[in-house]
């Protein structure tokens, strides 16, 4: 378990947030598997509600505000002046969906899609960091991007964030980790997913923390969920990929040791 209580560094992500079309639906839904509280976001913040875990914040749940819009997790990196990021991620070849605003005195956005098609957000933190608590069961421990077109998004990622790599390739799986320019630390990864069905986009996918993936697998289809990826032992520890009811995606993983790769502060 890791807690934060300041910024988290440029290139990292910290922060996840799910657009839904039933609110009370994915509030039951998260709090039975997690365990999950849920407070208001603030003056201002409309529907958005920040789910909690041992009182602080690990996640954002709050309804659509395009109703035609899937429903997904969206990944959020850090960014120390996301006005200067978006420069770079026009330059770099993607696409500002929303450019930045603030969003009252929490911080600073913006919602972008990557050169290869992947939908993320930017944050510049105000009096909301991001996640406060990770690597720990119901919270954030792992974010990757999901791509076809490998080479390209990692020349899109290092020129946007100044991001270096690791190769974890094994036995045909091709995988990169990625280092944020501050210090080095492991902060996310690239898959190059060649087995991504017809239609589905090169996407970014938010991991968290099981401290039992058997137990909450099995939860999560008794609460009208579905598994798209068995329960699986991989050298990152046991985990699953989970279809949330509404149509979201994400993986559960069993919660890191220390030493782990994980959210790193």
């Amino acid at each position: 378990m890791s807690t934060k209580i300041s910024s988290w560094p440029a290139a990292t992500p910290m922060w996840v947030d799910l657009g839904v079309d039933d609110l009370p639906a994915a509030k039951s839904f998260y709090a039975d598997l997690f365990g999950w509280e849920f407070v208001s976001g603030g003056e201002g913040s409309g529907e958005y509600l920040l789910a909690h875990v041992g009182g602080r914040a690990v996640a954002g749940v709050g309804p659509k505000q395009d109703p035609r819009t899937p429903t997904v997790w969206t990944t959020f990196l850090a960014s120390d002046d996301v006005d200067a990021t978006s420069k770079k991620v026009v330059a770099a070849g993607g696409q500002l969906i929303a450019p930045p605003f603030d969003v009252v005195d929490s911080g600073r956005m913006a919602l972008a899609m990557d050169n290869v098609g992947a939908v993320f957000g930017l944050w510049q933190a105000g009096t909301h960091i991001g996640a406060e608590r990770v690597n720990e069961h119901g919270a954030l421990c792992w974010n990757e991007l999901h791509t076809r077109d490998y080479a390209a998004a990692r020349s899109f990622y290092s020129e946007v964030f100044d991001v270096s790599y690791q190769d974890a390739s094994s036995d045909g799986f091709i995988y990169s980790i990625f280092k944020r320019p501050l210090d080095g630390r492991d902060v996310g990864g690239v898959h190059h997913d060649s087995d991504m069905p017809d239609g589905v986009p090169n996407h970014w996918l938010a991991w968290l923390a099981s401290n039992d993936v058997d137990a909450t697998a099995a939860r999560a289809q008794d609460l009208e969920a579905t598994l798209l990826a068995p329960i699986m032992d991989s050298s990152f520890g046991r985990m699953a990929i989970v279809q949330g009811p509404q149509g979201e995606t994400f993986g559960i993983v069993a919660t890191p040791s220390t030493g782990d790769q994980a959210v790193s502060d």
